[in-house]
Formats: structure tokens, sequence, C-alpha cells
């Protein structure tokens, strides 16, 4: 009886034994790649003008306000004119607050300054890294006309991690906006 009862035990061991090792998965990342940007100049008519990708379709107000919508990646460019009337102060105060109100659910807030003296455009770019609303700002200006800001919003909940891929790509494009931004002649 002892044989037996120590048989079925070896029997039972290894049988559970020899199965395959159960191993956790490796992370992984969602790899998304969108095609490279083709640009063409913005249609509005407005006293600037600049190049955009054209996957976005464009959409304009009568004010000069422009959104620049990315459906394949749910999101969009919000761009705002504002005319300088002696309150250039008051436009970049409020440009950047609006960027700093994201420091709240913001991880780091980036500032890079765009200075295009030949085109007299001059300018900062915010990147907000986290999960803030809008994960770009950005204005630029001639200082003494024009007053252009700009905003990255995707129609989803902020989700740092998820939205990154296309974040970095619209940035890009943002960087475009800015590079390619100029003034019209009055």
């Amino acid at each position: 009886m002892k044989h037996k009862l120590s048989l079925i035990l070896f029997l039972t061991i290894f049988a559970v034994g020899c199965k395959d090792e159960t191993l956790p998965k490796p992370k992984a990342m969602l790899r998304l790649d969108y095609p490279q940007g083709a640009y063409k100049i913005a249609e509005a008519n407005c006293p600037y003008e600049f190049e955009y990708n054209q996957l976005a379709s464009q959409r304009t107000d009568g004010d000069c306000n422009i959104v620049l919508d990315y459906p394949e990646m749910k999101g969009s460019i919000y761009l705002t004119y504002k005319p300088v009337e002696g309150n250039i102060t008051q436009l970049l105060s409020d440009a950047q607050k609006l960027s700093y109100e994201h420091v709240v659910k913001a991880d780091n807030i980036l500032e890079q300054p765009y200075i295009n003296p030949d085109g007299e455009v001059y300018g900062m770019f915010y990147e907000v890294r986290g999960d803030a609303a809008s994960q770009s700002q950005f204005y630029v200006t001639d200082s003494t006309s024009h007053f252009v800001t700009g905003s990255l919003y995707f129609y989803a909940k902020p989700n740092y991690d998820s939205i990154y891929p296309a974040a970095v790509y619209l940035q890009r494009d943002i960087r475009r906006i800015m590079e390619s931004l100029s003034w019209k002649a009055e």
C-alpha cells in the first residue's frame, strides 16, 4: 500500500510538473505609423498664411480663426487670430496664461522660442507632457499688427501614453505652421 501511494504521488507530481511554464507576456507598445506630411497653403482670406498638412481638413470662421481637423488621429489644431491694437502685452499674457492653465495635469511644460526676423515672426511653442487637455500650445506675432495663437486638442480623455504618437506627429505639423507662417501685405 505504501508503494502504491508513493507511486500515485510520484505520477501526480510528474504529470503536474511537466506542463509548460506560464510566463507573463512582455509589455508592448502600440506602433502607429503616420504618413509623411504633404503640405499646402491654407486657403483663407486672412492677414496671414501658412502651410498645413493635407491630412487635415480646414474650417474657417469669419474672424480668421481656423480649425485643422485630423479625423484619423481624432484631434484638431485651433488657430485664433487677433489684431494688435496697442494690446501686445495683454495678448502675450493671455497666450502664456492659456498654456500654463494645463500645469495642474501636466507633468512638464517645455517652452521653445521661435524667431524669424526676416519674416517678422516671433513666438513661443509650448509642449505639454502628461495627461493635460492640450498637448501643445503656441503663439506667433509680428509685435505690431498681428497675433496668432494655436492649440492642439484630441477628442478623447487625455491619456498621454495613448495619444503620444499622434501628439508628436501633430507637434511637427504645428512647428511647420509656425515656420511657414507669413504676414500678408496690407
